[in-house]
């Protein structure tokens, strides 16, 4: 039998060796246990979260991989785990994962207790629902601990976090050498930073002057996400001049990390909640640059307030449509950022751009990318572009003939599978009646009843594969003539809307597209080149077609820029 491994530890081991991890441990475990089992391991059937929370499920990498390859038919026949609890800590999102797998005919088998968990009977799924109530009660009593612990700390003026830019942490051991907790001590060099920040933002200076002159001087920065440049950036700025702790007062439990279903959702806590300490000896700035900095913070934020209504000028709420076309869909191909929206007075008045937002926000030294691409230009050359090209209804049938043709199988070919399936099937059942009659005259012997349920699996999964020839067999039905007079009826709406209201073509353009469009600068003849890949599921999708079985196209105009 073919069988995976899933491995899951909540807590990040970053520092530990990769053969000392907890994950790691599982797996070889897991590898021993399925060698005396006398099962195969399929080395592309590991699936591993490492440092995830047992009640996150929509963000486990592995975990969706594992869910993802259960379709049409698992390449495994058994899932091997340490315990029920690695595969979740949440009991309905546990339960439902756990269901998954067996509508897929895989088992799933717990090397630390050496027994499959079943749900063929009632008995089995409320003894599943049980493991997993205790499995959720054993996850909030750890993060009441956690809690706990955090809190006596957070009293003291402990570090109950990571690094903070300024600081350096140390620990603090005990009298028999182990480690008591962990404090800061003032990073001189980084403090010199902080101070010169409150000073620039005192002296009128703003978020996006202050990383721009801070990049420009080479000075160092907080750590930044995974994958992104080193460096300041506006947000970054604003983070520093509101740290309570740079003034010597630490402030614990400001948010909320997750919600009540265990999964991540920062929200604000109540300002009761909040535990504060006085570490005067933690003090980058006083009070008076404190307080020097802020008014001018604040004198900021009413210049910046409408004459009525006290809305905040400048960038929308979430979830409110860009008023531009292109803003959010370019990309800049020099260092991967996205392109903003600027503006600025020319000769006849004011003219809209748009500009690398590294180069706008931190300066030169992040990216060099200065070309300013005109607004009215760009978005002329995409519109035309994909007027022309992607909704061409040639280019668009041919992509629906590329599809039908990799999907729709000969029938000849389609018949003999069937044949095929439908003969296993018999057979399958001929070995299922001949087990029952065994059972029935040996009566309930564990292997025998194994056998069954393995016959059973099997069967199933046949009988999938079979609708699924059914379902392929549907495609050769399509009334090819009908769906181009929808999809020729369908592009032309859509090429008459590209020409209308930026929000209304931005929908469309959005829709089309597979990823972002990037631009390439060519700063000698003050041009950009664009080059994007659209994809036509959507569109599809409106006139009958299955989704995900169209190639991408790509397009590559040329803008002045």
């Amino acid at each position: 039998m073919i069988a995976a491994i899933y491995a899951r530890k909540s807590t990040d081991q970053s520092g530990v060796a990769d053969e000392a991890k907890s994950v790691a441990r599982q797996v070889e475990h897991a590898r021993a246990y399925a060698t005396r089992k006398g099962w195969t391991v399929d080395d592309g059937a590991i699936y591993v979260d490492d440092g995830i929370s047992g009640a996150e499920f929509a963000n486990r990498p592995g975990y969706m991989r594992l869910l993802n390859v259960l379709k049409p038919h698992a390449p495994f026949d058994i899932l091997i785990v340490s315990e029920l609890a690695r595969l979740g800590r949440e009991q309905l999102e546990t339960g439902y994962a756990v269901k998954q797998l067996s509508q897929a005919g895989v088992r799933i088998v717990s090397y630390l207790e050496d027994r499959e968990i079943l749900l063929d009977t009632p008995t089995d799924k409320f003894l599943m629902a049980a493991v997993n109530f205790a499995a959720e009660i054993e996850r909030d009593k750890a993060r009441q601990r956690v809690t706990d612990a955090m809190a006596r700390k957070a009293s003291h003026g402990h570090v109950c976090g990571g690094d903070c830019f300024g600081y350096r942490n140390v620990e603090v051991k005990q009298t028999d050498g182990r480690r008591s907790h962990v404090d800061r001590e003032i990073d001189e060099t980084q403090a010199a930073v902080v101070r010169r920040i409150f000073a620039m933002c005192a002296s009128g200076l703003g978020l996006k002057g202050i990383a721009k002159q801070l990049n420009a001087d080479g000075l160092p920065s907080p750590r930044s996400r995974l994958g992104r440049h080193r460096s300041w950036t506006p947000s970054t700025v604003r983070t520093v001049l509101y740290r309570d702790l740079y003034r010597g007062i630490s402030i614990w439990n400001k948010r909320r990390q997750s919600d009540a279903w265990g999964q991540r959702a920062t929200r604000r806590r109540p300002e009761n909640e909040w535990i504060r300490a006085d570490v005067p000896h933690l003090r980058i700035v006083s009070d008076v640059e404190w307080d020097a900095a802020h008014c001018r913070l604040e004198v900021a934020r009413q210049t910046y307030k409408k004459a009525a209504g006290g809305q905040m000028w400048g960038r929308p709420p979430s979830g409110v449509q860009s008023k531009y076309l292109l803003s959010g869909l370019l990309r800049c191909a020099c260092c991967g950022a996205s392109m903003t929206v600027r503006s600025g007075t020319h000769g006849l008045g004011q003219r809209f751009f748009y500009i690398c937002t590294s180069y706008d926000h931190r300066g030169p030294t992040v990216c060099a990318n200065a070309l300013r691409l005109p607004m009215t230009p760009a978005d002329d050359a995409i519109v035309s572009k994909l007027s022309e090209y992607v909704l061409d209804p040639a280019i668009v049938e041919g992509a629906i003939m590329d599809g039908l043709t990799e999907l729709r199988p000969s029938r000849d070919v389609l018949e003999a599978r069937r044949v095929a399936l439908q003969s296993e099937i018999r057979t399958v059942e001929d070995e299922q009646a001949k087990l029952v009659a065994a059972i029935a005259v040996a009566g309930q012997v564990d292997a025998l009843a194994g056998a069954l349920r393995d016959r059973e699996r099997q069967r199933s999964r046949l009988r999938a594969e079979l609708a699924m020839l059914d379902g392929s067999d549907k495609l050769s039905g399509f009334d090819m003539r009908q769906v181009e007079r929808d999809l020729r009826e369908r592009l032309g709406e859509w090429r008459g809307l590209l020409r209308r209201e930026a929000p209304v073509a931005r929908q469309i353009i959005t829709v089309l597209l597979d990823g972002r469009i990037v631009c390439t600068p060519y700063k000698d003849e003050r041009c950009y080149a664009f080059a994007g890949r659209v994809t036509f599921d959507a569109l599809l999708g409106r006139v009958g077609l299955t989704q995900g079985m169209v190639p991408v196209r790509g397009f590559e105009p040329r803008s002045r820029g």
